[in-house]
């Protein structure tokens, strides 16, 4: 099957929408299938071998250009190369967070439009490369953000178009008015014009349903899926008198909610008889003030000495930060669509305390590998910590039924599979 993934990059954070299309087009691949992997907006980051093509459609300098001044709307092709080169875009990438809202907004209407925004020059390069070095037999876009793209790829390749859902509900929703309510709009209508959306847990999709305004039957549920070489079970802390070590590995910023973790960890050294731990978190660092203010309130409270953050990790330096793991916790402020740092914690037989809400009720119910919690309550959080330092028996047993079911259920090519069963129905469907 000769399949189109149209994926966007993270202006050169470790995102994990980019890591779960990246292990997916690998995945696909090692089962025989030929899936080019198309970065847009700029080169997509991972920690695994990125497969992803060496160029970029809709170059983020060339879309900015394009929304601001009408003269790059009409520049030859030529000199868009130019623009759209990976070591240029990496260096933009370092000035994205600087942009302004309300252009972010206006420019995200104008993608919703496609054909008819500011960008139309973009997807008729991007059409004319799909036909004449792919010749498509589906397209994936990776994200209900392109979904305006849908209609003139259907038009002109009469290919079916499938959209993955990775969590596009928090961006929409903290766009500037009009804008808002503007890519709302769009995106309802627009939406109609794909065949069918994939989300990564059954949560997000009924959400979505809603969201989009589209029949539930058109978002299908596929977990994600690990690339689980390393992935392992090492011994854990058993002796009573030994450090627990609790930990955090996701995006460094406040939706996450490593200030909730730390907030809870104040309490759990305050509960009595708990037994010494530590709290270690690592992840791309999205927010240096947010860090900052974290490590200030770390040592104000008197547990400098308790906290570290280990900073960005590779692939193998994070597989062994999760092993060195006795508990692992991320909770979210917003609730997660997919939740795979802590799939990626229990693959090591980390047991987890997660909120409940979001994807993680159904990932704990899958897994058996964690505790749920009362979402954005220190208390409650503090409280199940506890349960787990105290008790090791317990402790084990989650963190090895956790490795299991991941295992089972969760792995990469799981995910290819399933994937493909959707992508054949709808070709079936279109012959």
């Amino acid at each position: 099957m000769r399949i189109a993934y149209i994926a966007a990059g993270a202006a050169g954070m470790y995102c994990g929408a980019c890591i779960h299309d990246n292990t997916l087009a690998t995945a696909l691949a090692q089962l025989g299938h030929d899936v080019p992997l198309i970065p847009t907006y700029t080169p997509t980051r991972t920690d695994e071998r990125n497969v992803s093509l060496p160029r970029v459609f809709f170059g983020g300098v060339n879309v900015y250009l394009q929304q601001k001044f009408a003269l790059f709307r009409h520049t030859p092709w030529w000199l868009d190369r130019v623009l759209d080169s990976p070591a240029l875009l990496r260096l933009a990438s370092r000035f994205a967070g600087r942009t302004h809202p309300a252009e972010l907004g206006e420019l995200t209407v104008s993608m919703l439009r496609a054909e008819e925004g500011n960008q139309r020059k973009e997807l008729k390069k991007l059409i004319a490369w799909l036909k004449g070095h792919v010749r498509p037999q589906i397209v994936c876009l990776t994200n209900a953000l392109l979904v305006g793209l849908a209609r003139e790829i259907k038009r002109e390749l009469r290919v079916p178009v499938i959209c993955g859902l990775p969590g596009e509900d928090l961006f929409l929703d903290g766009l500037p008015e009009p804008s808002r309510a503007q890519a709302h709009a769009l995106l309802r209508d627009r939406s109609r014009d794909a065949d069918g959306f994939i989300a990564m847990s059954h949560y997000y999709a009924d959400l979505m349903a809603n969201y989009l305004g589209v029949g539930r039957e058109r978002i299908h549920v596929v977990w994600p899926g690990l690339n689980l070489d390393g992935c392992k079970l090492r011994p854990r802390t058993t002796n009573h008198e030994s450090r627990v070590t609790i930990g955090y590995f996701a995006r460094i910023a406040p939706e996450k909610g490593l200030h909730l973790l730390c907030e809870a960890y104040r309490l759990l050294r305050q509960i009595p008889g708990v037994r010494p731990t530590r709290l270690r978190a690592g992840g791309w660092l999205g927010d240096r003030d947010y860090l900052s203010a974290i490590e200030r309130d770390m040592t104000a409270w008197g547990l400098a000495g308790e906290f570290e953050y280990v900073g960005e990790l590779d692939r193998e330096r994070k597989i062994e930060f999760l092993q060195s793991l006795d508990l692992f916790s991320m909770p979210t402020v917003h609730p997660e669509p997919k939740g795979l740092p802590v799939l990626e914690a229990m693959a090591n037989g980390a047991p987890v305390v997660q909120p409940d809400h979001g994807a993680f009720p159904e990932l704990i119910r899958a897994t058996g590998g964690g505790v749920l919690v009362k979402p954005k309550d220190p208390q409650a959080l503090a409280d199940g910590l506890a349960t787990l330092v105290r008790d090791d028996v317990l402790r084990a047993e989650l963190g090895r039924h956790g490795l299991e079911m991941v295992h089972r259920d969760f792995s990469d090519q799981r995910m290819a599979e399933q994937t493909l069963e959707i992508f054949r129905a709808y070709l079936a469907k279109r012959r």
